[in-house]
């Protein structure tokens, strides 16, 4: 698929190709973390993780950057799974609050992101972290910027 083939897909269809095509080759924050989709729904995505001993703090448990970046990733997915082709986004506000530790032993750790508003110059979602026993880790919400396309001179 080409740039262009990808500039002409909804935000929905974007997620959806990213979800059921092996992206390996493509560097991307969601490669460097183990990051993969797990449902994608038209302003709803979870996404979950295998925790492993490099996202360690000097406590010896998940840094709370790993769950921050799972929420911002699934939050800021939901709102783009709102937009039309050729609309980006990007985050504005990021508001996390940690609950409780997750080991660093391949525990998995599952996000949702759920749109609150979408609207024409802003959008708002909200997040949580579950780990594999079900218990809440963390939960956030955001603010997301609409920026519509570029229009060419």
């Amino acid at each position: 698929m080409t740039t262009t083939d990808l500039a002409t897909m909804t935000g929905l269809e974007l997620l959806r190709w990213m979800q059921d095509t092996d992206r390996d080759d493509v560097p991307s924050i969601g490669r460097l973390l183990g990051m993969r989709f797990d449902e994608v729904e038209n302003g709803r995505i979870v996404m979950s993780l295998a925790t492993n001993p490099d996202f360690a703090n000097p406590l010896g448990t998940v840094h709370g950057g790993i769950a921050a970046t799972l929420l911002d990733s699934v939050m800021g997915c939901a709102v783009h799974s709102t937009l039309p082709a050729g609309v980006g986004y990007t985050t504005l506000e990021l508001k996390v609050n940690y609950i409780r530790a997750a080991r660093t032993d391949g525990q998995k750790l599952t996000a949702t992101g759920t749109i609150i508003h979408a609207g024409r110059r802003t959008a708002t979602a909200e997040g949580k972290v579950l780990d594999d026993a079900g218990k809440l880790v963390a939960h956030a919400t955001t603010t997301c910027i609409i920026l519509p396309p570029a229009r060419v001179a």
